[in-house]
């Protein structure tokens, strides 16, 4: 394994290795306005919500690595302490990137990236009207992380109002995770798109205790077969089967054929009996693929 000093590496170095490694990052695309009222737009990805009570995101126009130079983002909620958050999705990514190029203060990046400015109802900065969710914040506080090259800027932004397009919604009203097609960065010129096929779930166990690994036979745990995906689901369970339960299995159809092809051959058997257990558990059915690695 390669191990690095953060502090014996250069700010593009480390950079580099942080960017390529935390992600994907969702990507803030920000507009912003100062006193004079002129309009930046501009994507940010050190992006993310930290709490919902109140609602709160922060995202971090970092000082310029190459030249520590600050950005109009930056200098804009300052001054005025108000922003519009953008979420991007995959329709309007190349257009976002066209807006992260560095024009010159008091160039518009909508008109150079020709996104529609669509007024708010609360805050100055204009949304994006092709963007399927708009938030309109407050600017909280800004913290300042250093003045190096590299240095972030927290802007702390609570979200006042929140814009949703109607096409992105499930029919409880509800944003369809599959319709919309959101983008997300990774490193260098990386980004990453999510799409119904990449979708997955994983039961989260807010209500449940799990008996975890160390709970699972050791023959499990170990196993050649199981990954530590594979595990992770089992120890989920709540509780081992009961012996009678692990006896049924056995009339499975599967399980008897694998029983029936294996007689005298435990480490095949084993073997088999593991690899059924992954086919049930990439279908969900947790339950039934612990009973047989017990067997």
């Amino acid at each position: 394994m390669l191990t690095v000093n953060a502090a014996e590496l250069s700010p593009a170095q480390l950079q580099n290795y942080m960017q390529y490694a935390i992600a994907p990052r969702p990507i803030c695309f920000a507009t912003t306005i100062d006193k004079e009222g002129n309009i930046n737009l501009s994507p940010f990805s050190f992006f993310n919500m930290f709490s919902t009570n109140p609602p709160l995101c922060v995202f971090s126009p970092a000082r310029r690595v190459r030249d520590n130079t600050t950005k109009h983002t930056l200098e804009n909620v300052l001054e005025v302490k108000e922003c519009v958050i953008n979420i991007v999705n995959y329709p309007m990514v190349q257009q976002m990137s066209l807006a992260s190029t560095e024009y010159a203060k008091g160039v518009n990046e909508f008109d150079k990236s020709g996104f529609t400015m669509l007024p708010s109802e609360l805050v100055k900065p204009p949304r994006v009207a092709e963007a399927p969710v708009q938030m309109e914040c407050i600017v909280r506080e800004v913290i300042h992380l250093g003045e190096n090259p590299g240095a972030g800027n927290l802007i702390m932004a609570e979200v006042k109002l929140i814009h949703i397009k109607e096409e992105i919604l499930d029919e409880d009203g509800k944003i369809d995770q599959a319709k919309i097609d959101l983008v997300a960065r990774l490193g260098g010129d990386w980004y990453c798109r999510v799409t119904a096929d990449n979708l997955f779930k994983v039961a989260k166990p807010l209500t449940t205790l799990g008996i975890g690994v160390d709970a699972l036979p050791k023959a499990v745990r170990y196993s050649k077969v199981l990954t530590g995906n594979d595990l992770g689901m089992l120890g989920n369970i709540e509780h081992l089967p009961a012996a009678e339960e692990i006896d049924a299995i056995q009339n499975n159809p599967e399980v008897k054929e694998i029983f029936d092809a294996t007689i005298g051959d435990a480490n095949n058997r084993e073997r088999e009996l593991h690899e059924l257990a992954r086919q049930w558990l990439s279908k969900g059915n947790v339950s039934d693929a612990l009973k047989v690695v017990m067997l």
